[in-house]
């Protein structure tokens, strides 16, 4: 890997969770793969984000000597019922060609088929054909996450990865950028039964009941 910053470019995907899990402390997957690859990290990224405003806030701020950058875009845009796949697909285009030249390599993530809670539906699939046209137009490499899904990998709102499914990002990253050993090697995973029970008994329970909470609101704001 060229020497320069890994860049983590997107929403709150990009901005982590709030807790370790697994044994595994709380890391976005970009930051997984500086860190295994001893490199600066450089994150521009804000909760609740469309790839529309992480163009526009974002771009701007870049810098010009990253040796890999990270993009990870679109869950807003497409969990949002005003889903516009044109505008989506421009805003893209103007990130990837953005970063492009500013990269020794560039990757780029799809997005889980089974996203959100309730589900996005048909536009996820869409959604991420579009990423992999922009990225072989721009010799990016893809991040697949199609089947990223469970309860280890992601919180109940079935959107953003837990500790564990962030390190897992990182995993397929390193594998699709040929980054060898990967980021497992330094993250001290805890896995069985007793470690399952002691994160599906007490956490997953505090997140599953926040997340209906969520819904329930969310139910009563449409009604």
């Amino acid at each position: 890997m060229p020497e320069g910053p890994v860049l983590a470019l997107g929403d709150s995907i990009s901005c982590g969770p709030e807790e370790g899990a697994f044994g595994v402390v709380p890391r976005v997957w970009a930051q997984w793969l500086a860190e295994v690859c001893d490199l600066p990290f450089h994150r521009l990224a804000r909760p609740g984000a469309t790839t529309p405003e992480i163009a526009h806030e974002f771009l701007p701020r870049l810098r010009e000597d990253y040796a890999l950058a990270c993009v990870h875009v679109g869950t807003n845009d497409v969990r949002s019922v005003d889903w516009d796949a044109e505008a989506y697909e421009r805003a893209l285009e103007r990130i990837l060609a953005a970063v492009g030249p500013r990269a020794a390599r560039v990757c780029v993530a799809t997005l889980p088929l089974d996203l959100g809670r309730p589900p996005a539906g048909d536009k996820v699939a869409a959604l991420n054909a579009v990423v992999r046209a922009r990225a072989a137009a721009h010799g990016a490499v893809v991040v697949e996450l199609d089947d990223l899904r469970g309860w280890r990998l992601l919180f109940p709102d079935a959107v953003h990865p837990t500790a564990l499914g962030q390190l897992e990002i990182a995993e397929r990253a390193a594998r699709a950028l040929g980054i060898v050993p990967g980021p497992a090697v330094i993250a001290g995973v805890r896995r069985g039964v007793t470690e399952d029970m002691r994160y599906g008994t007490t956490r997953q329970v505090a997140h599953l009941a926040r997340d209906l909470r969520r819904r329930t609101v969310e139910r009563l704001s449409a009604g």
